[in-house]
């Protein structure tokens, strides 16, 4: 035990560390948040400073209000989540239990301009289940493997059919993997912004397009700039808040698994 102690806690110290440096940029982002443009731009950084809510009542009840953006950002990842988790989780079922190697060959690229859906939320959620599919069923493919064939078999037995084996059996089994699937699924849409900012207009405008606004050649807006970030980050920790026993089961059922099978 007592050897075991130095290697705890220089364990705890690299995690510290790494923990830190991720931190750190979101806790000065969020600092300048509650400064002043005048504070923002002082040299050298000030850390004392008087905080105020100034920016945050500017993007999102101010001319810069963000609001509409976050519903942009809302219909088409929550869509395109949703459609990809419809489609990924038979599809990925299929692959590993019907289908060979060979299918994961899944055509990625979908021209919009030939359907006509520029700015528009379907045509932006079509190109991005382009992306988030493959990925979605790559990723869902290997929880299904891990589901013992017997447990299916006896359902199968039971004439339970696909569908209903699929559903009352082997879906309870990778509750963790459609977890962990569907956040990454959902930051992957919710933090793009090359197609957003190519393929959407006026009308379809997500947050991350949105917050490019308060960039420009005369002037950077840092302060709002932070604080949009900060408002646009809220949903994906609520996100990870709410899956996150789901997270964690899921991300280390495959290796114990794998371990028992060796």
């Amino acid at each position: 035990m007592n050897r075991s102690l130095p290697r705890r806690v220089a364990l705890f110290a690299v995690a510290g560390l790494i923990v830190s440096m991720w931190a750190f940029p979101v806790l000065w982002a969020l600092l300048t948040s509650f400064k002043t443009e005048r504070d923002v731009l002082a040299y050298p950084p000030t850390l004392v400073f008087a905080p105020t809510l100034a920016n945050y009542r500017e993007v999102l009840f101010g001319s810069s209000t963000i609001l509409p953006n976050l519903w942009s950002s809302m219909v088409v990842s929550f869509s395109a989540t949703l459609l990809t988790m419809l489609f990924a989780i038979p599809a990925a079922y299929a692959l590993a239990r019907l289908l060979p190697p060979v299918g994961l060959i899944i055509p990625y690229y979908l021209v919009l301009q030939r359907i006509g859906g520029l700015d528009t939320y379907s045509g932006l959620v079509v190109i991005y289940l382009t992306f988030s599919l493959p990925f979605a069923i790559w990723l869902m493919v290997s929880y299904f493997e891990d589901v013992p064939y017997e447990m299916e078999e006896a359902a199968l037995l039971d004439r339970a059919g696909r569908l209903r084996a699929l559903w009352y059996v082997i879906l309870p089994q990778v509750r963790g993997g459609i977890a962990v699937t569907t956040v990454f699924v959902f930051l992957n849409a919710w933090n793009e912004f090359m197609f957003a900012v190519v393929l959407g207009g006026n009308k379809v405008r997500p947050v991350t397009v949105a917050m490019f606004n308060f960039i420009s050649v005369e002037q950077t807006q840092w302060a709002r700039l932070a604080a949009g970030a900060m408002v646009a980050m809220a949903p994906v920790i609520l996100v990870g808040l709410l899956a996150q026993r789901h997270i964690v089961k899921g991300l280390t059922v495959g290796a114990v698994k794998g371990g028992g099978r060796r």
